[in-house]
This record gives C-alpha cells, sequence and structure tokens, in this order.
C-alpha cells in the first residue's frame, strides 16, 4: 500500500495556537477532521493515521518546536518506511500575500527555521510543499513578532475556506500526485 506523510508545521502551546506561524498545525487538523482521524501523542509529534482512497496517510504535528521539526519528520518517515516523494509539509509563508498557496517539489527554507532543520536532518531540499501565504505586514526586524502574532479580523473572514482549500490540495496530492496538485493550485 501506498504511504504519505502530511507534515503540519507550528509551535506547540496555547499562546501559539491561533498564530500566523501554526498554520500547518491547522490544516493538518481539518485534514485529520476530513479523514475521521484523530490525534495521539507519538515520538516527536501528536500523529494521526488514516487511509484515503487506499492509501495509508500519516499525519504529523511536531511537538519538538518549529526549528527542530526535522528530528519529527525523520522519526516517522523511518518509522513507517515512506519515501521523501510521499511527504508534504504543510508551512507559512511570508512571500506570499495572505491566503495564497503555492505547491513546489522542492525548493530553499526561505529562511523558514521548521524548513530549515527539515532540510539538515534529511540532507536534502527534495521534498513536496505547500505554502500558505501570511503576507509580511511588520516593519523591519519585527518579522519573529508578525509571525507569533495572532490572524487580524480581515484575515479570519477568509481562513477558515482558505484552510479547507489547503486541505483540498494535500488530499489531491495524496491521491493524484504532486503534478495534478501543482497544476490544480498553483493558479
Amino acid at each position: 500500500m501506498n504511504k504519505f506523510l502530511i507534515v503540519g508545521l507550528g509551535n506547540i502551546g496555547a499562546q501559539y495556537e491561533n498564530t500566523r506561524h501554526n498554520i500547518g498545525f491547522k490544516i493538518a487538523d481539518e485534514l485529520v477532521h476530513r479523514l475521521e482521524a484523530k490525534f495521539s501523542s507519538g515520538r516527536y509529534a501528536d500523529v494521526a493515521e488514516a487511509k484515503y482512497k487506499g492509501r495509508k496517510v500519516v499525519i504529523i504535528k511536531p511537538t519538538t518546536y518549529m526549528n527542530l521539526s526535522g528530528h519529527a519528520v525523520n522519526y516517522w518517515m523511518q518509522h513507517e518506511n515512506i519515501a521523501v516523494e510521499n511527504i508534504f509539509v504543510l508551512v507559512d509563508e511570508l512571500a506570499l500575500p495572505f491566503g495564497k498557496i503555492r505547491i513546489g517539489p522542492k525548493g530553499s527554507d526561505g529562511g523558514h527555521n521548521g524548513l530549515k532543520h527539515i532540510q539538515e536532518v534529511l540532507q536534502t531540499n527534495q521534498y513536496a510543499r505547500l505554502r500558505f501565504g501570511i503576507g509580511n505586514e511588520f516593519a523591519k526586524g519585527k518579522q519573529v513578532n508578525y509571525v507569533l502574532s495572532n490572524w487580524n479580523d480581515e484575515e479570519l473572514m477568509t481562513l477558515n475556506e482558505n484552510i479547507k482549500r489547503s486541505a483540498d490540495a494535500a488530499q489531491t496530492f495524496i491521491f493524484g500526485g504532486l503534478q495534478a496538485c501543482m497544476n490544480q493550485y498553483n493558479k
């Protein structure tokens, strides 16, 4: 059976729950809800297992904090024997306007500490990712405050539909593959 690892990046703790940096967790939560699975505590991550159209899906939310996410990704890849081409990382992206998603097969870490650590641990940047635009409405030197701040009222009006669209993209990746996913969502 084909196996997939979906990785939602974020930070654990109530103070981070609704921050921009935790959008990966929110998308993972939506996917787990749709697939009628449940998260439980596992090594380095909260883990949910589900089946989707004949495929096994392991969804993780690393509990290591963002800058050590690679440990969780590597552990679950090895533990579940999942190939790097079947990994899909859900991550926030400053370089995209709010709500825009961009899917790609590889790329730099773009200064994102979660992606940076995943690349260090896996020794590759050749894994698929969904970058969710959080915008970049911050003053010079205020990037950390911005990514760790909550969504504003205007963003909250469309946040849920953007999360749902991102979960749709993850399901397309699982069933249709990366190319179909990019063709459909990188418009």
